[in-house]
This record gives structure tokens, C-alpha cells and sequence, in this order.
């Protein structure tokens, strides 16, 4: 989808997808602005297959057993995608076991947690399942769900922030040029996991700006709500964003003709606040349209991912908050 609107598509050494839109004239490449969304997804990751072919999982990014339910999922093999279900145990249990205690009480905690496979471990070896197979939910489970103006779904982060990419690529075409630096879209690999896809193309990619562009938790604690004006984050567990980039997305929010919620949101972090804590670039910042039940059962207002692509483009527009 990026391909025909962008000068340029390739994909990197760690997997990312890279797009540019450059510049008229002689734009310098330092005064490029990468724009991030990531590609992965929270998940589970076998820990252990035991004897009976049962699997011992792990989270795959941030998220406690209460994200998922029991569920259906699909096992990654290395040659076949196996079925299972997530489980944690029967409801009628008298609480003599841990995990019956833990199921009881409402507090399961990921050692509580198995996948049901009805395969041998001769089965789910052949099939490639191994320590380190990755588990998803199912696919049946994936389908968008409208709610009034609202769209829910598992996995709106990452899959509201990549379309609000691509409609700001197919905007800023449409203004090239008003651009006075190169744009680079990179969609990220291992986001959820360590954030080293973001990491290694801000070390190769031109440019001393990086947004990102995310989800946004609505709670009282951080003042945001749910609605179409984005989320501007000035801050998470990684450090605070560069003030310049924080000042041009309120801004280009407003420029846009949206009502910008800046909000410090203490347990959060993105790519671009791995970026700017590594040192690897100058400046960054990030962009979020406000999501409901982040990491679980997600639900954005459809128009939040128009306005969040919308004030990107104010903001790559002119960049400045003046």
C-alpha cells in the first residue's frame, strides 16, 4: 500500500519496511524526519513443551494473562501452524492447587497459564513447536467489531497506527511541495520485544527526528479520553520526549483542527523514546490515538485515525510549533 505512494520501498536487514516521500529542491538529508509504527504485535513464546504435549508459555510484550482469556491460539510452528487453546484450568476447582487458587481469586498469573494442544511431543516436534515458537490468537478471533464510532479489535496496536501511516503517506503526496525535508516511514520489527527494529534503522536512516506513532491508554490518571483528538505523549519509562517535537505536534494538532491531549504516560514506552534514550538520535517524539483497553479487547474512535494522520501531516509540514 505504501509502495505507490512513496519515491522509494525496501525492506531492511531486520525485516522493516522503509519508505520515502523526499523533498523538492535540495532538501539536506540531516534535516530528515523519521515516522514510526510497528509491525508486531503482543503475543505469547513457548517456554516449555511438556511430556504430554502441553505448552508452557511466556508474554511476548506487555501483557498479563487477563489481556488474552482463554482462548483459541495458533502454535508457529518452524513447518506447520499447530491449533491450540490457552487455558487456565477448570473454574470447578476447590482451590487445592496453586493455579486453581489463582483461577479462584481472579489473579492468574503466567505460570498459571498452558495451551492445550491434544498433539505429542513427537507431533509438535515434526510440526517444528519448540522453546521459542511463537504463539498468536487465533485467526478467527481477529475480525473488527463496530461499536457506534468505534472500531474494537485484538491488536489495534499496531494495526491503527500503520493505517494512520498510510493515510498521512497518501495526504503528504498529495502537499509534496510544502515538504522541506525528506519523510521516512519505517514500519518496525520487535517493537513489542526490545524495540531493536526501530534502533537499527534510526543508526542507518538520514535524518535527527523520529515520531512514532502509537496507541494511547484513555484513564483518568492521564487525563485522556476517548475521542478523535490525539495523543500527545510527552513522556514515558524511558525518559521525556524533546520539548521542540512535543510544542510542533500540539501545534500541528491544532493546525489540524483537533483538540491535542498532552499526557505524561508514566507506564509506556515506544520507538522513539528507545531511539532518544539510546542516544541514536537528536530529537524525537509521539503521537497516539486514544485507545480503549490497550493491549486487550481495543477499541478507538474511527476518526482518531484520520486526525492522528492528519496532524502528522501538519507536522511534517512545518515542523516548527510557531
Amino acid at each position: 500500500m505504501l509502495e505507490p505512494l512513496c519515491d522509494e520501498t525496501r525492506l531492511d536487514e531486520a525485516g522493516n519496511l522503509v519508505a520515502v516521500i523526499r523533498a523538492g529542491g535540495d532538501a539536506d538529508p540531516a534535516s530528515s524526519i523519521r515516522v514510526m509504527a510497528h509491525l508486531d504485535e503482543i503475543a505469547m513464546i513457548v517456554k516449555n513443551v511438556m511430556p504430554d504435549g502441553t505448552l508452557q508459555v511466556l508474554a511476548l510484550g506487555g501483557a498479563q494473562p487477563i489481556s488474552f482469556g482463554v482462548c483459541p491460539v495458533d502454535i508457529l510452528g518452524d513447518r506447520l501452524v499447530c491449533p491450540g487453546v490457552l487455558s487456565y484450568g477448570s473454574m470447578h476447582n476447590s482451590g487445592n492447587s496453586a493455579n486453581g487458587r489463582d483461577v479462584l481469586e481472579g489473579a492468574v498469573q503466567w505460570k498459571d497459564v498452558h495451551v492445550v494442544t491434544r498433539q505429542t511431543r513427537a507431533q509438535l516436534e515434526s510440526a517444528g513447536v519448540r522453546p521459542g515458537t511463537r504463539v498468536v490468537f487465533s485467526q478467527h478471533w481477529r475480525k473488527p467489531f463496530r461499536v457506534g464510532d468505534c472500531i474494537a479489535a485484538h491488536f489495534l496496536d499496531d494495526r491503527a497506527p500503520l493505517v494512520a501511516v498510510i493515510e498521512c503517506a497518501r495526504r503528504l503526496v498529495e502537499r509534496r511541495e510544502q515538504l522541506q525535508q525528506d519523510v521516512w516511514f519505517v514500519l518496525t520489527t520487535m517493537e513489542e520485544e526490545s524495540n531493536a527494529g526501530a534502533m537499527y534503522a534510526a543508526s542507518w536512516l538520514p535524518g535527527n527526528t523520529t515520531l512514532a506513532v502509537e496507541v494511547g491508554p484513555v484513564l483518568d490518571e492521564y487525563g485522556t479520553r476517548l475521542c478523535a483528538d490525539p495523543i500527545i505523549n510527552t513522556g514515558d519509562q524511558k525518559g521525556y520526549y524533546s520539548r521542540s517535537v512535543v510544542q510542533g505536534l500540539l501545534a500541528a494538532c491544532a493546525r489540524a483542527g483537533y483538540d491535542p491531549q498532552a499526557a505524561l504516560l508514566v507506564d509506556f514506552a515506544s520507538d522513539a523514546s528507545a531511539v532518544l534514550s539510546s542516544g541514536i538520535d537528536a530529537r524525537a517524539g509521539c503521537i497516539a490515538i486514544p485507545t480503549e483497553n490497550t493491549h486487550g479487547f481495543e477499541m478507538v474512535v474511527m476518526d482518531g485515525i484520520t486526525a492522528c494522520a492528519a496532524s502528522l501531516v501538519e507536522y511534517l509540514i512545518r515542523p516548527q510549533a510557531g
